[in-house]
């Protein structure tokens, strides 16, 4: 605005200055058509004042010019600095405004990387947590695995050692038994017999005895040792049965000491006495027990004479030495 004061007053001035002379000629033309001599006398009296008013007019031009010049200079100048000051203030808000957002995205990707680090962390954790559950799950089913494949072949080597014992042993009983069948072969070829022989009482008795435990139903007749409460006899040991016992082992009575007590049959045979508590079958041979081969075996905790003849019969017997 102050611009333009000074502008328009500058503007005013230089008209009145150009209005100046126009008028002053105007009144010098009057005078000269009315009184030319006066007229001239006027305008040379006039002269060194209109000189005067034109220097002067002049000179406040000049200054009013100069000063309108200063004075724009310092408006630039206040309007150069008062922009330069808006400037700087801009930058300064820009700049802090740019390090506040600056700051702002910095905890922001702070926060962020942290959040970020926290959910990888938590992952790399479950990860390695189920990642350590499938490692010992895994050895433990490896674990498990040779455990089985060590009992496995700890059984099959106990099994294979056991039919390897069995066998020697069964093979050390087969080849007693021989020696022993040998000496008593060679026993009674010496005694110039190979059975003893029975006096006619002697047989008589067998005879009577055995008749006498017959059954006419042995399906009802007969029990087993369940039946009976359960086996309370002596017992043969586990070795020397397997040896001298069982269905590889055959025998015949005839021969046998024998004896009748209570009423029951009894002969002895590898060192034991045994004793029939069950009645033989009816459908029996009369003389099975001199002709037929028969073997002792141990069948639900009991002991059972049975004949070959007939596999499926087993008759009880109590064992005692």
């Amino acid at each position: 605005m102050k611009i333009i004061g000074i502008t328009s007053t500058a503007i005013l001035s230089l008209l009145l200055a150009s209005a100046a002379p126009v008028y002053a000629q105007h009144e010098q033309s009057s005078e000269k058509q009315d009184h030319p001599q006066q007229q001239q006398s006027k305008q040379e009296a006039a002269k060194p004042a209109q000189q005067h008013a034109q220097q002067q007019q002049k000179n406040e031009n000049k200054q009013t010019q100069q000063h309108a010049q200063q004075q724009q200079k310092n408006d630039n100048k206040q309007t150069q600095q008062h922009a330069q000051q808006q400037q700087k203030n801009d930058n300064k808000q820009t700049q802090q405004h740019a390090q506040q957002q600056q700051k702002n995205d910095n905890k922001q990707t702070q926060q962020h990387a942290q959040q970020q680090q926290k959910n990888d962390n938590k992952q790399t954790q479950q990860h390695a947590q189920q990642q350590q559950k499938n490692d010992n799950k895994q050895t433990q089913q490896r674990a498990q695995q040779q455990q089985k494949n060590d009992n496995k072949q700890t059984q099959q080597r106990a099994q294979q050692q056991q039919q390897n014992e069995n066998k020697q042993t069964q093979q050390r009983a087969q080849q007693q038994q021989k020696n022993e069948n040998k000496q008593s072969q060679q026993r009674a070829q010496q005694q110039g017999d190979q059975r003893p022989q029975r006096t006619q009482e002697q047989q008589r008795v067998q005879q009577s005895a055995w008749q006498q435990h017959r059954s006419q139903h042995w399906d009802s007749d007969h029990r087993s040792w369940q039946q009976r409460g359960g086996y309370n006899g002596y017992r043969i040991p586990d070795d020397r049965f397997r040896g001298y016992f069982g269905p590889d082992h055959g025998f015949r009575i005839y021969g046998l000491p024998f004896l009748v007590v209570g009423g029951y049959p009894r002969f002895q045979y590898g060192g034991y006495w045994f004793t029939l508590v069950d009645p033989w079958p009816e459908y029996w041979a009369n003389d099975w027990y001199d002709t037929d081969d028969v073997y002792v075996a141990y069948v639900d905790n009991g002991y059972y004479l049975f004949n070959r003849r007939y596999p499926n019969v087993g008759i009880a017997i109590s064992i005692s030495m």
